[in-house]
């Protein structure tokens, strides 16, 4: 069975530690991520929420642990909507990894997400996610802004 993986690439004009900073700051995540804000402590093994205010309460849209954390080259965390009706067993928890390189003076900022086959109801999922191929581009466009802007 071929892997379910969402997969999206970026070149950024702004020095890794500032693409790095817009991935993990909570004011920089707020500005593209649907006023969603990070809390974590940004170690392996902790906790990492996507909390935003609505309505005037805290609202958690995603969360998850960091697997793996190379603080301005690498990130890797699982992810789960506890809003959905996917039960929240580790089993149902998608992987997103983040990868920054720099080439030619640029940032090259690799997302993926995935797989899809190994979580409950991962085909419909995928493709929801995948959104007729542009899966994260619509984010790394505004991530490329914000990273740029600052």
């Amino acid at each position: 069975m071929n892997e379910l993986i969402v997969k999206n690439t970026i070149a950024i004009n702004a020095p890794i530690l500032t693409v790095w900073d817009t991935l993990v700051n909570p004011e920089q995540t707020k500005k593209y991520m649907f006023g969603c804000e990070t809390v974590s402590d940004w170690q392996q093994g902790s906790t990492l929420e996507w909390k935003m205010d609505y309505e005037g309460k805290d609202f958690v849209a995603v969360k998850g642990t960091i697997v793996e954390i190379i603080p301005g080259k690498y990130l890797a965390y699982t992810t789960i909507d506890p809003n959905s009706a996917i039960e929240d067993i580790p089993e149902n928890y998608l992987t997103v990894t983040y990868s920054l390189s720099e080439e030619n003076g640029e940032t090259i900022f690799t997302v993926t997400q995935g797989d899809y086959n190994k979580v409950a109801d991962g085909e419909r999922r995928y493709q929801e996610a995948y959104n007729n191929g542009e899966g994260w581009n619509p984010i790394l466009t505004e991530i490329k802004k914000v990273a740029e802007a600052s």
